[in-house]
């Protein structure tokens, strides 16, 4: 219902029409007609199909002296022509003003649990928050349920809820509700184990023969025991002497997470701007960016000589910090406040650039990243992030079957 109650409207005597029953076509149609003949103006109204099931409330106006008792004969002759129920009830005005503080929440889970879904919102009630509307997302691959809630900050209920969510085995993103949600973005995920299933380094030591040897170190820096930049250099010596021939082999063998393109397509269908920055090589994500039409792409570069790897990387290093460097030179290039950001990955050296930008997103994720991220999401579907920024089953599913 609305947020607000009018000066128009504040004393006004009203009356909250519901309609419960069968889905068809044609019904608020039906009750707006029966209405009409009591000369009532529109004050609010919402409508919600569950299963089949309609639940149709009109916020309207009472109607002028003595014909009350006409209008609820009427409606509730129309319903149960229907076979539908109607009830009416008396009042004064509209809502009452909605709390300060508008937040969206969404919950995804797999399933989404009442045990779960209870916990959530009696949370949501400790931190002060009134939950106004909600509203399913999704059903599958996951259940995605968003609640819009005001009457407390976003901050202090992320913290709650975070915290519920680890409890309860399920994925919260709480995001500040307003115009900029619906805005043009910018979303920049990492690679490895997120855009893509693999670790790129270990499909080229696949080839080398060294495979073991360089999984161990990259396990060590993702967990944060590393500095990203030495294990770097440590994992690509033991590529030298590798054909470049390699290159294009690896390609093949790169396996994009399930999702990826669903999210990839939608988002561009909505008009957002994707990048990708990665302490992987160009050699594999300049592929990428052509192959999933991305708008930026950035990487390290595997130093190649005489047809060989040389063991060596060239160029500007992309680690930690200059992850989150190139999410603000991205955002500047695209013309996106830094505030409207989307940052996406698994890693340690992916948290700068997730603290950087207005939504981090930690995608099954290792512990550390997953407790200083904005929020988590631990199901294997890349494209569950949309329901993050609001997008529905339905909006997604237009993006995959739409053709140009």
């Amino acid at each position: 219902m609305s947020a607000s109650q009018p000066p128009h409207t504040a004393d006004v005597p009203t009356l909250l029409v519901k309609i419960f029953g069968k889905d068809r076509p044609g019904i608020t149609a039906g009750l707006f007609d029966t209405l009409a003949a009591f000369s009532v103006d529109v004050i609010d109204l919402e409508q919600v199909v569950t299963r089949g099931r309609i639940v149709l409330c009109a916020l309207v106006t009472a109607p002028p002296a003595g014909l009350e008792g006409e209008l609820r004969s009427t409606v509730h002759s129309w319903a149960d022509s229907l076979k539908m129920q109607a009830e009416i009830i008396s009042g004064i005005g509209d809502n009452r003003p909605r709390g300060e503080g508008r937040s969206h929440v969404t919950v995804l889970g797999h399933p989404l649990t009442a045990e779960a879904t209870a916990a959530i919102t009696a949370r949501i009630t400790d931190v002060g928050g009134n939950i106004d509307r909600i509203f399913r997302l999704a059903k599958y691959p996951v259940t995605a349920v968003e609640f819009a809630v005001s009457g407390t900050e976003t901050e202090p209920l992320r913290t709650a809820l975070a915290i519920e969510a680890a409890v309860q085995g399920v994925d919260v993103a709480v995001v500040s509700a307003g115009l900029h949600r619906r805005a043009q973005r910018l979303i920049v995920m990492d690679v490895d184990s997120t855009l893509i299933q693999d670790e790129v380094i270990e499909l080229f030591a696949a080839h080398a023969g060294c495979e073991d040897k360089v999984a161990e170190v990259t396990a060590a820096a993702m967990r944060g025991e590393l500095d990203f930049e030495q294990s770097l250099h440590a994992r690509v010596a033991l590529l030298e002497g590798l054909d470049a021939s390699v290159v294009d082999k690896v390609r093949t063998e790169v396996r994009l997470t399930p999702g990826a393109r669903t999210l990839i397509r939608t988002l561009k269908r909505l008009g957002y701007q994707v990048g990708v920055v990665s302490g992987g090589f160009t050699q594999v994500t300049d592929d990428l960016k052509e192959r999933l039409g991305l708008d930026f792409a950035q990487a390290n570069t595997l130093e190649i000589v005489d047809g060989k790897l040389t063991g060596k990387v060239t160029g500007e290093i992309v680690d930690r910090a200059g992850k989150a460097r190139l999410l603000r030179r991205f955002a500047a290039e695209a013309g996106v406040p830094l505030e409207q950001t989307v940052a996406i990955g698994d890693g340690a050296n992916d948290l700068d650039m997730l603290n950087a930008a207005g939504l981090g997103v930690a995608f099954n994720a290792k512990p550390v990243v997953r407790e200083a991220a904005h929020t988590a999401v631990n199901v294997p579907f890349l494209d569950t992030v949309l329901y993050l920024l609001g997008v529905t089953r339905e909006e997604v599913e237009l993006a995959d079957t739409h053709t140009d």
